[in-house]
């Protein structure tokens, strides 16, 4: 049937020029009923609003009837009998697979808006224009989504045939890229029966998996649904995520299947709400309604809106074209030539052509521009099926997710609120614990010693393992529990019927085991095997060697607590502070008075035995009594400070490796000890230890046992072991041996998994996880807390001698104090003899001025207050004490120093002028 479209107006009849173009379609179809009445409405808006373009699209409309070969006889007949300039369909990707071809051999452009496959790009005809979105443009849309949640499985459900295989792999690729598994592709024919879906979704029922993706049309989507929510996949839990194939038919789906979708999240291209879209929904339904009555339901789709702005734009392109001749140039064919060889080369397809490659106009879509024969795709609308289609979010490949496109976030938080199958509004975490999961096989180490890491307890009557517990075992538990998915497993130990172990740990990772947990040392030859998570352990290889005390206890230890210096400052110190007291209390303290040699002994007697505070001479003077304050603050720390470091030295052992290098214990032949079964064997004889030397050892035991035999009896004199083994090792016996630096390094402990395995980057990142919060310090403490108490043997007992600089203040205060002391004395004591120093007598020299200044500060202070009458006790100018007539008392045993005082003098001669009247005046005596 030919349709022509001609404007109403006679002007343009008689100055418009009709340009032939195909329109292939499935006539019996809603689809294509749809977007036959947009595509006419799209010409009749279209020339109404340019009535002065002088081209007018003629359509000629052929039915494909939905089938692959009428499609392409439509097509053929549209080129060989009709000659058209351009044709608009068909309706799907496999019908137009073949249709580019022709299109391509005869120069005329092909305009699809419905056609969707990733495949037809790899076609790469120039004359191919997709007037839709590529199925692929989404995959970005779907990702996204699953990152922002977590989700690190998802299975792929889709429809075999070309529409719904064609996508798969870009997706694919696209989950493997952000680290998603896609453990399970569900196939499902077209023509598949209800039984054959339900036993398909029962599978699926039995993983762990619950994301979903779902690419297919509504025809079987529909279907996949309702059975699904039959089965129970449409629990809470469950996440179904559908593609734009049954996003954007939403409208067209029956009651019962929306209620079956409650919870499903779609993506679709988001198309503007503007008033020209709603104005032209209200027409298109009433003009459809007039040519359909019967299909009352039906709604306008994305189809019919894509089909409206492909018509504007092929408008468009033939008026810039200037098209005025439509022939075909024929090619040199035969006269036998099928339809295939006869038809020739359009004229104007170059042309066409350009011009369609160069229109750009604001569609009911939005913008309408074409990239190497691609529709570009501003946004896409994220949905979610609750009572209807419910905008939550959009993604662009700009911005990625967000509310709103103005918006720049790109987290899960920015989408709206989500309402999951179920009803549930909390987050699903993507897996359940599935009903037929196989589980795991780890293997596990079996040892006789060190079970701190793993330990296994095997029931001797059922030769069946009873438990299997220890820091590794616990650590991989606590992994385990942090990867977003549920993972079944069994600990198979690697052992003999007998409970011995079945071989080494190279033995070990080479089994058939899904995985290998344990002590187990990340190296080199063995990742070539298996492969390794991260390690969960420190690394290296240390040497242990007994340690023994260096202090040597001799008669002369009492003098280690203090350094020389500190010995020298402090015995000047006291003499220094028994000299101040002496110059501050010897003219008004008796108990500093007497001959020469009495006075310095009782000023040292009284300065030294303020250490232990057993003086009995009193201090009268207030300078004298500041001094000792202050000395009795520096005589108190420093013994305290010698008992300390005197106690320390006599009770501490001051702890030291017997051995520090271990090319000493290669040059002088000693055994060596190394962990049996370990490849610490490999690298001593690497470092060039005789393996004669070597000796295994089973436990930490075992090897303290060969650690007191020592190397001569047939024990060893050091052992070489892995860090994590050797800590426990010196936290048991800490008194007894110390650890050298890492001589070797290794990566530590970690769990092997055979080489590929998709679980080593997600145990991994759960490893990370555990150790880097506190969980892995729990379990540290649980399993090596009995360790904690013991101290490091390299640290302890370590005193030193105390030094000068720890007291430097101490007796910079003394000795301000103690020589400020002094000068106020001295400068009061000359301030009150001045007049000596006066030059009243010329005969007097000042050398005999100081020398009677001296001879008084030698003499008693009488006007000091203990040497008052208070006491009972008088002094007459002879010298003589006597007893006070008011008294009734003795004399002061100690006033008999003054009749020992004349024989005290500076200069020892005979006539000096007495002071013991306490007359200061020399004038009174008589000169030579």
């Amino acid at each position: 049937m030919i349709l022509f479209f001609l404007t109403n107006t006679a002007t343009s009849k008689n100055t418009t020029i009709p340009v032939n173009v195909g329109l292939v379609l499935d006539m019996n179809g809603e689809d294509g009923k749809i977007a036959l009445r947009c595509i006419n409405m799209s010409l009749s808006d279209f020339y109404n609003s340019n009535s002065h373009y002088k081209t007018r699209l003629l359509l000629n409309t052929r039915d494909s009837k939905g089938d692959v070969v009428a499609a392409a006889a439509a097509a053929l007949d549209l080129l060989n009998n009709v000659q058209v300039q351009a044709i608009l369909g068909p309706e799907n990707s496999m019908q137009t697979n073949f249709i580019i071809q022709l299109g391509n051999k005869s120069q005329v452009p092909i305009l699809s808006f419905s056609a969707t496959s990733p495949s037809l790009t790899s076609i790469r005809s120039p004359y191919f224009f997709r007037g839709s979105l590529n199925d692929s443009s989404q995959v970005g849309a779907i990702t996204a989504i699953i990152k922002a949640f977590g989700w690190r499985e998802a299975v792929l459900i889709y429809v075999d045939n070309q529409y719904g295989e064609e996508m798969i792999p870009s997706l694919t690729d696209a989950l493997q890229a952000i680290d998603t598994r896609v453990p399970y592709r569900s196939v499902i024919s077209p023509l598949a029966t209800d039984d054959q879906i339900e036993k398909e979704l029962y599978k699926l029922f039995t993983m762990q998996t619950r994301v979903f993706i779902l690419h297919m049309l509504p025809s079987l989507g529909s279907r996949i649904f309702e059975k699904a929510n039959e089965i129970g996949l449409m629990n809470k839990g469950c996440v179904w995520i559908m593609t734009d194939g049954m996003t954007n038919l939403l409208s067209t789906l029956e009651p019962s299947v929306i209620d079956s979708m409650q919870g499903v999240i779609g993506v679709r291209p988001y198309v503007p709400k503007t008033k020209a879209v709603e104005n032209f929904r209200v027409r298109w339904k009433r003009k459809f309604l007039q040519e359909n009555p019967s299909l009352v339901d039906v709604e306008l789709n994305i189809l019919g809106l894509l089909a409206y702005d492909a018509t504007r734009a092929l408008a468009v392109a033939v008026e810039k074209a200037g098209i005025t001749s439509f022939g075909f140039d024929k090619t040199n064919v035969s006269s036998n030539a099928t339809d295939l060889e006869a038809f020739g080369i359009s004229r104007n397809g170059p042309k066409l052509l350009q011009a369609l490659s160069s229109t750009r106009f604001k569609g009911l879509t939005g913008d309408y521009v074409f990239v190497d024969g691609q529709l570009q795709s501003s946004a896409f609308e994220i949905i979610n099926v609750n009572n209807g289609a419910r905008g939550v979010g959009f993604w662009t490949r700009e911005k990625g997710l967000t509310l709103k496109l103005s918006s720049n976030s790109t987290t899960k938080s920015k989408l709206r609120p989500i309402i999951w199958p179920g009803d549930s509004t909390s987050d699903p975490k993507g897996w359940e614990i599935p009903t037929n999961k196989r589980r795991l096989r780890i293997g596990v180490p079996v040892t006789k010693g060190f079970s701190d890491f793993v330990k296994v307890t095997i029931d001797p009557n059922s030769r069946e393992p009873t438990s299997v517990t220890g820091y590794s075992i616990a650590v991989f538990k606590a992994v385990i529990e942090e990867l977003p998915y549920a993972v079944a497993y069994d600990f198979v130990p690697y052992a003999q019927p007998d409970g011995t172990s079945s071989g080494s740990y190279n033995d070990l990772i080479y089994q058939k085991f899904d995985a290998v947990v344990g002590d187990t040392t990340i190296l080199a030859n063995r990742s070539k095997f298996v492969d390794f998570t991260l390690p969960y352990t420190e690394s290296g290889v240390s040497m242990v060697v007994p340690i023994k005390d260096k202090k040597k206890k001799n008669a002369w230890v009492f003098l280690q607590p203090l350094t020389l210096g500190l010995w020298v400052t402090s015995g000047c110190f006291f003499i220094f502070i028994g000299f101040v007291v002496w110059v501050l209390e010897h003219r008004v303290n008796e108990d500093f008075r007497g001959p020469a040699q009495h006075q310095v002994g009782t000023s040292f007697w009284f300065s030294f035995s303020t250490m232990v505070f057993s003086h009995r001479e009193r201090v009268i003077s207030n300078l004298a009594r500041f001094v000792m304050i202050v000395w009795y603050f520096v005589v108190l720390i420093l013994t305290q400070s010698y008992t300390a470091s005197l106690s320390s030295l006599l009770t501490v052992q001051q702890l030291q490796p017997t051995i520090t290098d271990f090319q000493m214990l290669i040059k002088s032949g000693d055994n060596v000890g190394y962990h049996k079964d370990s490849f610490v064997f490999g690298i001593l004889k690497q470092l060039g230890f005789d393996e004669k030397k070597l000796i295994a050892y089973s436990s930490p035991e075992e090897c303290d046992e060969l650690f007191q035999k020592g190397s001569a009896d047939g024990g060893i004199a050091a052992a070489f072991d892995e860090s994590p083994y050797t800590k426990p090792f010196i936290g048991q016996y800490c008194s007894k041996y110390t650890l050298i630096e890492r001589t070797f390094e290794t990566a530590g402990f970690g769990f092997a998994f055979p080489l590929h395995s998709p679980l080593v980057p997600e145990v991994s990142r759960a490893i990370l996880n555990v150790t880097e919060g506190d969980k892995m310090k729990e379990i540290g403490d649980e399993w090596f807390k009995k360790h904690a108490s013991c101290p490091d043997a390299s640290t302890a007992g370590s005193s030193h001698s105390l030094g000068l600089n720890s007291f430097r203040g101490l007796f910079l205060i003394a000795g301000t104090a103690a020589s400020s002391a002094v000068i106020i004395f001295l400068a009061v004591f000359v301030c009150e003899h001045r007049n000596v120093l006066k030059r009243s007598d010329p005969r007097s020299s000042l050398l005999s001025r100081i020398r009677i200044l001296l001879e008084i500060f030698a003499s008693r202070d009488l006007s000091a207050h203990n040497f008052r009458d208070k006491r009972g006790v008088q002094v007459h100018s002879t010298g003589v004490t006597e007893a006070s007539p008011h008294t009734g008392y003795s004399p002061n045993p100690s006033s008999d120093s003054q009749h020992t005082d004349s024989n005290f003098s500076f200069f020892g001669e005979h006539g000096s002028p007495s002071t013991e009247s306490g007359d200061p005046n020399p004038n009174l005596h008589g000169h030579p």
